[in-house]
């Protein structure tokens, strides 16, 4: 980490910012067009309107810092200030957002020359969140967490997985295998040791970051389902992530891949 970057500062922010951006959030909340399954140009709006917030913030507390989406991402190796990049997702599980399903949330991390310095995971409507340190621990509402295995899987266990996973797997994992439409609490849920994994599908850059640096700060890590670690600076061109994804504790995944059959193939 750079030593221009107060680490303090840095997550102080990171929170007031995530605190009054879910503020701006909750006057949507739940507002959508009842006459629609989806109000896309509800959530639009409110998605530039907390865009144009954190754009402002981080250009008043740290200029000349780049916000990704407003520029190319550079890979390069950087001195000056543009070595830092904040990547910010202002609402993720727009479908429970718009609809009033308090099971969304927004993300919010700072990268320096793409190395992740703090990243943060907050839910307006339980007002929870999930911080963590690049390199260091990973903190709950304000409590340090690690993910804690006390019980082999069983029919309790819960699994996350994507629309359309039954599509895609056949599965015999013994527990409970929900989708709460939400990938990045589905990830925090596993870094808090609250589900035994996730499989996660058709993920970006932006909503990745942060959850990812939650989850291995907590003793977990995301692997591709054919094996292999998965490294999301790999998709910082802006590309979605089409490969199956395996969130889970540390040397988890050969035995949540046990529990998983491939029955299609995605081009």
């Amino acid at each position: 980490m750079g030593e221009d970057l107060n680490i303090e500062k840095v997550k102080k922010f990171i929170v007031e910012v995530l605190h009054e951006a879910g503020r701006i959030a909750l006057e949507g909340y739940g507002k959508g067009r009842l006459d629609k399954k989806f109000d896309a140009e509800m959530v639009i709006s409110f998605e530039m309107k907390l865009e144009s917030f954190v754009k402002s913030k981080i250009e008043e507390t740290f200029p000349g810092h780049l916000l990704f989406g407003d520029s190319v991402a550079d890979s390069n190796y950087r001195h000056d200030a543009g070595k830092h990049l904040w990547v910010f997702d202002a609402l993720d599980g727009v479908a429970n957002y718009q609809a009033g399903i308090p099971m969304w949330g927004m993300s919010f991390a700072l990268l320096e020359n793409f190395w992740p310095v703090v990243g943060a995971y907050f839910m307006p409507s339980t007002n929870d969140m999930w911080l963590a340190v690049g390199g260091g621990s990973m903190y709950f509402n304000g409590e340090e967490r690690k993910i804690i295995e006390t019980e082999p899987t069983n029919n309790e266990s819960l699994l996350f997985t994507y629309s359309h996973f039954h599509d895609h797997f056949q599965t015999t994992f013994p527990g409970k295998i929900r989708n709460l439409g939400c990938t990045g609490a589905h990830i925090c849920y596993v870094a808090q040791g609250r589900a035994d994994g996730a499989v996660i599908h058709n993920v970006a850059f932006k909503d990745m970051v942060a959850p990812l640096l939650i989850l291995e700060s907590a003793g977990g890590a995301v692997e591709y389902f054919e094996g292999g670690k998965f490294y999301i600076n790999e998709y910082s061109d802006g590309r979605r992530v089409k490969d199956f994804l395996l969130v889970a504790p540390k040397g988890f995944h050969p035995q949540l891949r046990g529990y998983l059959k491939r029955t299609n193939v995605i081009e």
